[in-house]
């Protein structure tokens, strides 16, 4: 059995000490990628302890070329911590004193040097995170626009965030989630525009987690954050776009930054922040509406439109006279809903493939599907044309929803609402709708209405969810978010100078 090492122990003043309870504590010597450096200045033992892989090789190989120096130009009487302190060439320099702290920065690919006699070892910043550069991301692309995006390195993104933000009150404040993995987690807000009361939920939501690792990163704290449960719809936004987090940002929001995801987590959020997209702030206000209105009728569409065709068919004396064509006018073997579930699954099962196929393979795999095997299957009598037909348009509809959370809840309804009408007609219709709508408005994820503006109803708020209004006219942060400076704008403009 091995001992528990504490981790809270104070530096040792003996540096044989300090090493050996490293070595137990982290595996010097036996972990490839953790190791140590000994230097003599002064005739005093000087240690680097570092993790290969997470740190800048070149920075750390110049601050020990500058400390080789000090012995041609220092007398050994002087304080040895002092003039190791002044030749580190290095902005990001800070004083620990437990192995503690030690243990989480080098595992973090900072380095610790310890000295000889001190009670206190230097942490230096060198992190250099493998990881790719920032490019736009594949699932909120837009036609105009920055074309940088969120990468697995939370400096990184914390940097991407400050550069559109150059305000002295934005905070960035980091925590370390997970006993083992410390992974470092950051919330970011501007600290007079967002709700105080907001911050101090997020923070002790965080700080309550105890849990090992949170190796799928954002979407474990998301889980600790909102307790989601059985809810399929999405009651966080995340997004890889800069852009998009800075302009939340100025309306009160709060992110969340999880190091080794890409995605950073929008909070609080309502349904109709999900429908949003960065495409229709990139056109003028009238196109932008416009592409605004498009993307609503695929998501109703997606939502409604199919289990609404099933139900006609099954009652056709729904249908008025001038639209009495639609249903299908081939006979199958195969039930209707059979055959809408089966198509259904099918897309579904294709988009799971493409996904994990080669891009060359997947447009040849999708080519293949949609001429050969969805022709074969009316030929031999097995699905009808419009069936095809309104699961196709069912399935673009959900791609045209800008979250993809949001499209995978609207499917699941979807089917839900297809079963109901099956069993029970027009009454499992009406039913199935307004109990979606009252699911929806009785969530309350972090003490936010789901469906604000609509319900409560917010008139000023709610057009500007139905129109894409100017800029300079939203002169007002959304109230949604409680923020403390409600004006967006100044109310005098700056002097001339």
């Amino acid at each position: 059995m091995t001992s528990k090492i504490d981790n809270k122990q104070k530096i040792f003043k003996k540096i044989k000490e300090n090493e050996e309870f490293l070595s137990k504590s982290i595996g010097i010597g036996k972990s490839f990628d953790v190791g140590v450096r000994k230097l003599k200045i002064l005739n005093k033992e000087i240690q680097f302890y570092y993790c290969t892989g997470l740190c800048d090789t070149s920075i750390i190989v110049e601050i020990m070329r500058e400390l080789m120096f000090i012995d041609d130009h220092h007398r050994l009487t002087v304080k040895l911590e002092q003039v190791i302190h002044n030749h580190l060439p290095h902005q990001q320099v800070s004083v620990v004193e437990t192995f503690d702290e030690v243990v989480d920065q080098v595992l973090s690919g900072l380095i610790a040097v310890f000295m000889e006699g001190e009670e206190q070892a230097f942490i230096i910043d060198v992190r250099k995170y493998p990881g790719r550069t920032p490019q736009e991301p594949d699932t909120e692309k837009v036609i105009r626009g920055s074309r940088d995006g969120y990468t697995e390195n939370i400096i990184e993104n914390t940097a991407l965030t400050r550069r559109r933000i150059r305000d002295g009150r934005l905070r960035n404040e980091i925590f370390q989630i997970g006993e083992r993995s410390k992974t470092d987690v950051c919330i970011t807000y501007i600290q007079d525009v967002a709700n105080p009361n907001l911050i101090e939920i997020i923070k002790k939501k965080l700080e309550e987690i105890n849990i090992d690792g949170i190796p799928m990163a954002d979407k474990t704290v998301e889980e600790f954050l909102v307790h989601q449960a059985a809810n399929p719809f999405p009651l966080v936004r995340y997004t890889e776009r800069p852009d998009v987090a800075a302009s939340h940002l100025l309306e009160g929001h709060v992110l969340i930054i999880v190091d080794t995801s890409p995605s950073v987590i929008i909070t609080p959020t309502t349904f109709f922040h999900h429908v949003q997209h960065a495409e229709e702030y990139r056109e003028a206000p009238l196109p932008g509406a416009f592409l605004r209105w498009v993307r609503f009728g695929g998501m109703l569409a997606a939502l409604l439109l199919l289990p609404l065709w099933l139900l006609v068919v099954d009652q056709p004396e729904l249908l008025p006279k001038t639209i009495d064509f639609i249903g299908p006018n081939d006979k199958s073997n195969v039930p209707i809903f059979l055959q809408i579930i089966l198509a259904e699954i099918g897309i579904e099962t294709l988009r799971m493939a493409a996904i994990h196929t080669p891009t060359p393979l997947s447009t040849a795999m999708g080519l293949i599907a949609a001429v050969l095997i969805g022709q074969i299957a009316i030929d031999v009598g097995l699905f009808v044309p419009e069936v095809i037909l309104y699961v196709s348009i069912a399935a673009v509809g959900s791609f045209a929803t800008p979250s993809y959370e949001l499209a995978i809840a609207n499917k699941l309804i979807r089917l839900v609402l297809l079963f109901s009408v099956y069993f029970f007609g027009v009454p499992g219709y009406i039913v199935g709708v307004t109990a979606v709508i009252l699911f929806l408005v009785s969530l309350r994820p972090l003490n936010t209405p789901y469906m604000w503006p609509f319900i409560p109803f917010n008139p000023k708020a709610f057009i500007q969810v139905l129109i894409r209004v100017s800029v300079p006219l939203t002169k007002l942060r959304p109230s949604i978010t409680e923020p403390q400076n409600k004006s967006k704008q100044r109310d005098k403009p700056l002097a001339e100078s």
